[in-house]
């Protein structure tokens, strides 16, 4: 009975016309939409307006929250959300913004059971156990503006929203098939070893070195190349790109493709 009135609230709100100023903020901020197809950016908007309507904003180390840094974080929270049923990153309740990089207390381990402990600055951050995620509004709209160079902070942190949706942080979120979860472990495993090896090794990588962390920060880097690194990645790593690319149920380098082709002067 719950879902079928938060089904009926969330067809309300879709329903509702799409503000012209939040129109102009995705336009201005978030260029990646424009290479959606008219169709794509239509469900997108649906997707923002429950987005905006169920999570709480709150600005955070002198950060006066505007419609422009809301709207910003969600018209790119939502790209994850295409073509897919979604439940609007359920185990998330409030996004907080600080207005530049911030620094968390930190503890590194240097061997023999010893710790050190320092502070670390931090673009954004968000836990299995917690119900916020913490974002640095610079960041968010560098990573918005450069959309080629495979770092997005909105990506990768709403990818972990993904990932804990199975109440489990490990780099697996909710797949739809046996098949695709045994499929999915046997490409991510091996790609992320790789990256673990090159790490160690001193190597370059196509996908950034901090994806060596653990599974989980491998599928949250792994989402932001896809999304603007997709014909990098699909050479470098098809296998892998084919499973995002199911997972997701879009594909961006065919996309990038067919606006190369219709736009052969860019």
């Amino acid at each position: 009975m719950f879902d079928f009135f938060k089904q009926r609230r969330r067809r309300r709100i879709r329903a509702q016309p799409f503000s012209t100023e939040w129109q102009r903020t995705i336009e201005r901020n978030v260029p990646l939409c424009q290479r959606l197809s008219p169709a794509d950016q239509a469900e997108l908007l649906g997707h923002v307006q429950i987005f905006l309507a169920e999570k709480h904003f709150e600005g955070c180390g002198g950060l006066e929250l505007t419609d422009d840094i809301r709207v910003t974080i969600a018209a790119q929270a939502c790209i994850l959300l295409l073509h897919r049923e979604t439940d609007y990153y359920p185990t998330l309740t409030s996004v907080l913004v600080y207005p530049r990089t911030y620094v968390l207390p930190d503890e590194q381990p240097v061997g023999d059971g010893l710790w050190v402990e320092g502070d670390q600055a931090v673009l954004g951050h968000t836990g299995l156990r917690l119900s916020a995620l913490v974002l640095a509004w610079d960041a968010v709209l560098k990573g918005a503006h450069d959309i080629r160079d495979g770092h997005n902070v909105v990506f990768h942190e709403f990818a972990h929203q993904l990932d804990f949706e199975d109440g489990v942080e490990d780099g697996t979120p909710l797949l739809s098939s046996r098949m695709q979860y045994a499929s999915w472990a046997r490409v991510l495993s091996a790609d992320y070893e790789e990256l673990r090896r090159a790490n160690a090794e001193g190597s370059d990588t196509l996908i950034d070195q901090y994806g060596a962390t653990d599974p989980a920060e491998f599928f949250a880097v792994a989402t932001e190349f896809f999304f603007e690194r997709p014909r990098a990645l699909r050479e470098k790593h098809p296998a892998l790109y084919g499973e995002l690319r199911a997972f997701y149920r879009q594909d961006p380098a065919e996309r990038l493709q067919a606006e190369s082709i219709a736009r052969p002067d860019t």
